[in-house]
């Protein structure tokens, strides 16, 4: 699945800024890839871009007019149609990160097919994979695990490939959800693959590469989450990680959308997490400890962080407010 910037940010009716996950992703890491933002007149939140409307997007060389909020259910209300069709009559592919799917609506894809652009539905590859065969692939893979869902795992992620780059380090940022796809420009959505496939569809994902060469892998859900579990298992086996981050985050005491499932420790999630991760590579490590501090003050978020590396005998670093540069020295 790749994707064609540059791009044109669709906010919908948005009035939270944490409905605004897909757009708020792509223009956080790669801003450049974005002319600007369309909202409509009830959207009360901004990723910060230039508010523009569609003609002028189109006008500025938007190739692609992101869906780039998520409401309840993940829908394709019919109100955004009429801002849908405008997007595809100035020649602009379409691309979607909800549940829903643009090729479900007949009007959309007859339209797309007069205008020769894309329906693209993000959350569901077309791509038939194969099983896993767990055989061992060249290249180094990092591999970012979590004690819960949005916790930080792709944020954790990219913020490591960044800095590997700076360091002159082969590396690629591998997406398997929506919002990593459209930062990545391609990837696999594996909550959207059926749970035969998804370690066959990671492998395909991270194929044989050059010694030196580290495959960034954006993780997802978590062993711990009731309703994720699977999606984390088939992720981590098909990785074969050489390294893994757990992601933390503080202040949260119950899974996410879970009442009555507490958090793991720390420690916790390391042990479970190297257990199945050494199925199919013995030697994987866990070499350090993202922590999500955003619900503390700095003075609470570096002694926390600082008491977790003590428990656990691994550097803790809260990638936003503290960089990454710890995690990467045992990388070096």
């Amino acid at each position: 699945m790749k994707l064609t910037p540059p791009y044109a940010l669709f906010l919908g009716d948005a009035s939270d800024s944490l409905g605004l996950k897909m757009a708020n992703s792509i223009a956080t890491w790669r801003p450049s890839q974005c002319v600007g933002e369309i909202a409509l007149p009830e959207c009360s939140v901004t990723t910060g871009l230039p508010l523009l409307s569609i003609k002028d997007a189109a006008e500025q060389g938007a190739k692609s007019f992101v869906l780039g909020f998520n409401n309840a259910g993940g829908h394709i209300d019919i109100k955004y149609l009429p801002h849908i069709k405008l997007a595809i009559e100035h020649g602009m592919h379409i691309i979607n990160g909800l549940h829903d799917k643009l090729s479900d609506i007949p009007e959309l894809v007859a339209l797309a097919q007069q205008y020769q652009v894309d329906l693209i539905d993000i959350r569901h590859p077309t791509t038939r994979f194969k099983t896993a065969n767990g055989q061992k692939r060249t290249g180094k893979r990092l591999l970012t695990v979590g004690t819960d869902c949005s916790v930080g795992k792709m944020y954790t992620t990219l913020a490591l490939h960044e800095a590997m780059q700076a360091k002159g380090m082969h590396a690629t940022f591998r997406a398997t959800g929506q919002c990593g796809i459209l930062v990545a420009g391609e990837g696999v959505a594996v909550d959207c693959v059926v749970s035969d496939f998804i370690s066959g569809a990671v492998e395909a994902l991270t194929p044989d590469n050059a010694a030196d060469h580290w495959d960034v892998i954006e993780g997802q859900g978590s062993l711990f989450h009731p309703a994720f579990a699977g999606v984390t298992l088939g992720l981590i086996h098909g990785a074969q990680a050489d390294a893994l981050v757990i992601c933390h985050t503080l202040r949260r005491e119950f899974m996410r959308g879970m009442p009555g499932y507490r958090l793991p420790t720390v420690q916790q999630a390391v042990e479970l997490n190297l257990l199945h991760a050494r199925l199919t590579n013995p030697n994987c490590k866990v070499i350090g400890i993202s922590l999500n501090t955003s619900a503390v003050d700095e003075q609470t978020a570096r002694e926390t962080c600082l008491q977790i590396s003590q428990e656990t005998g691994l550097p803790c670093q809260d990638p936003i407010r503290h960089g990454v540069d710890r995690l990467m020295s045992q990388l070096l």
